[in-house]
């Protein structure tokens, strides 16, 4: 194994051509796989007709998203991946609970860099970006490059020195027989997924500040099911708190051995202010009246009292406005 570090974005290498997540490291014939596996479209009771819609306003079908995967990347590395997961799946909450939070990571982080990997082949071909990327984000491109090379860790060794670049949250539900949903938030890199009897969010590179953040009442739920609202209800406030979350984490990446080091730098850099901007109640409720969209509650209903967003925790231990 060599010491370079796959990094696609340098030359945006989304067409096909190459394993994306090895570029063509291993020199193996390239297949096209499902970014959602057979396993999981069956576990779900899904067709793979179902639909998605993608960033370019473009609806596709499950089964026609694919990514250019290596034979032996795919054989040796992801096929035992999801194999892992798949059982922990087969088990609930039980099973899934006690799955490391790396290989959920890595699952997850797949997952979401295959999107990310057909956009970026969308707005190659449409010309909404140019080979060296220049109308798009260069703090995006610099996350999702982040996000490729730490996912790398599915076929070779990575190394998180002393840190851990994801939040990772799973929780037991009280309906044991939850329809199988995802969301998911590329800008972010926010994701969260329910099935079965449990629950999972993840913010995938925001070195754990997310979890931090909504600590006391992730204490507060402790071991205890959470009902649908309930767990839409937290989504709702990850997925605003990572939206919130200024900073654009650093990395010191080392390739040593065939095996990448990475290192976290320190996330207060020379900002003093704090690593979220200001809490707002009115935009959080904007945010959930989306997450329980199946509940019908309006917005006024949420907001009624501006000080106090509705809750179905009590209490109700929302960050604090400023």
């Amino acid at each position: 194994m060599n010491s370079t570090i796959y990094q696609p974005f340098k030359n945006f290498d989304f067409k096909y051509r190459n394993c994306f997540l090895s570029g063509d490291l291993f020199k193996s014939p390239i297949e096209e796989i499902n970014i959602l596996p057979a396993w999981l479209l069956e576990v779900a009771n899904f067709s793979g007709e179902e639909q998605i819609k993608l960033l370019d306003e473009s609806v596709r079908s499950y089964n026609t998203l694919k990514v250019p995967c290596s034979t032996e990347v795919l054989t040796k590395f992801v096929q035992p991946l999801e194999g892992k997961i798949a059982a922990a799946f087969a088990q609930g909450y039980e099973g899934v609970s006690k799955l490391e939070e790396v290989d959920l990571f890595k699952w997850i982080g797949k997952f979401i860099y295959s999107l990310i990997y057909i956009e970026m082949n969308a707005a190659v071909r449409l010309q909404q970006l140019s080979d060296d990327g220049v109308n798009m984000s260069q703090g995006l491109m610099h996350k999702f490059g982040n996000l490729n090379t730490m996912i790398q860790s599915i076929y070779r060794e990575v190394v998180f020195e002393d840190f851990t670049p994801w939040s990772i949250v799973v929780v037991p539900l009280e309906d044991k027989d939850t329809a199988f949903s995802f969301r998911d938030e590329i800008n972010t890199l926010t994701f969260s997924l329910k099935l079965k009897d449990f629950g999972i969010i993840a913010c995938l590179q925001d070195n754990g500040t997310n979890k931090k953040y909504h600590q006391e009442l992730l204490d507060q739920i402790g071991s205890s099911a959470l009902s649908a609202p309930q767990f839409e209800e937290l989504c709702a406030r990850f997925f605003y708190s990572a939206y919130l979350f200024n900073r654009l984490p650093e990395y010191a990446i080392m390739p040593v051995e065939g095996a990448i080091y990475i290192d976290a730098m320190p996330l207060r850099g020379t900002l003093n202010k704090s690593l979220f901007d200001h809490w707002q109640h009115k935009t959080y409720a904007q945010v959930l009246q989306d997450f329980w969209k199946p509940w019908g509650h309006t917005l006024f209903e949420i907001i009624k009292d501006p000080t106090r967003p509705m809750s179905y925790f009590e209490p109700a231990s929302l960050p604090e406005t400023h």
